[in-house]
């Protein structure tokens, strides 16, 4: 009997030993959540004004704050679970298999939303911007994680992802504040070029919203086989590109008329055609 009272007075230290090193680790550990959790909003408020000074978008601020507010809650929380003395390599094995399979069924979108965290970064265009992507124009309307909103003249939405955007050239119209049109003028040969030159000066001048500033450039081209090939190089602001480009075309018309300079033509040539 009382060999059986020793041995239950040293079971039940040794049991209380145990359930006071558990106590311990679970008070440290919730310390850490504690400690760790107000860390980390400290942080985001930290880094939030940071991503603030260096002007990151406020469309891609929020959720990169929240991506790294997940990053470093997790990392707190594997300490946790660490003191508490959990094996975490079969859950970091696990976490980086569950990765790696969403990062392949998701490999198009992770590259679009890539390629958007470098537009919104970069900052190649902005909303307003008239631009160019391959043989679309419009005017960006919206820039989004996964695609950018482009609306033509013609008031078509193209939705294109931002992948296909960083993989090609991009021009971008509006980055000068200006934006040079390209019109073709086929005139005869047998014109004097000083004065048909002048007409063409004195007619460009004369339509509304061509710029005074940079100068027009008039100049001969080419020698076509039925007449001489000048162009008519106008600076316009981008949002008045194609009213300029229409009256322009309306305004040389009309003054090659009044002076009595025939336009030449032959089949398979195009004139007064806008240049590339």
């Amino acid at each position: 009997m009382k060999e059986y009272i020793q041995d239950l007075i040293h079971f039940d230290k040794n049991d209380i030993d145990l359930l006071v090193g558990y106590a311990t680790k679970i008070i440290i550990a919730g310390l850490v959540l504690w400690i760790g959790m107000k860390i980390v909003k400290k942080l985001h408020k930290a880094i939030e004004k940071i991503m603030v000074k260096a002007a990151i978008s406020d469309n891609i601020r929020p959720f990169l704050l929240n991506i790294i507010d997940i990053a470093l809650k997790a990392v707190v929380f594997f300490i946790a679970l660490s003191i508490l003395g959990a094996n975490l390599s079969g859950l970091v094995a696990l976490v980086a298999a569950v990765g790696f399979a969403v990062g392949m069924s998701l490999q198009g979108s992770l590259g679009n939303f890539a390629s958007g965290l470098l537009i919104l970064t970069l900052k190649p265009y902005k909303v307003g911007d008239w631009i160019q992507l391959g043989d679309k124009f419009g005017r960006v309307e919206e820039i989004m994680i996964f695609n950018t909103k482009v609306v033509t003249p013609g008031k078509k939405v193209l939705i294109v992802p931002n992948s296909k955007i960083t993989d090609d050239i991009v021009t971008n119209y509006s980055e000068k504040g200006v934006i040079r049109l390209e019109i073709d003028v086929h005139i005869p040969y047998e014109e004097n070029w000083n004065d048909v030159q002048k007409i063409l000066l004195d007619a460009i001048y004369k339509v509304p919203k061509v710029l005074q500033n940079p100068p027009v450039e008039i100049g001969i081209a080419d020698f076509d086989s039925h007449s001489l090939l000048v162009m008519v190089r106008p600076y316009v602001k981008p949002d008045d590109y194609w009213e300029v480009t229409f009256k322009s075309h309306e305004v040389l018309k009309k003054a090659l008329h009044e002076k009595g300079i025939k336009v030449p033509y032959s089949e398979g040539i195009e004139y007064g055609r806008f240049g590339k």
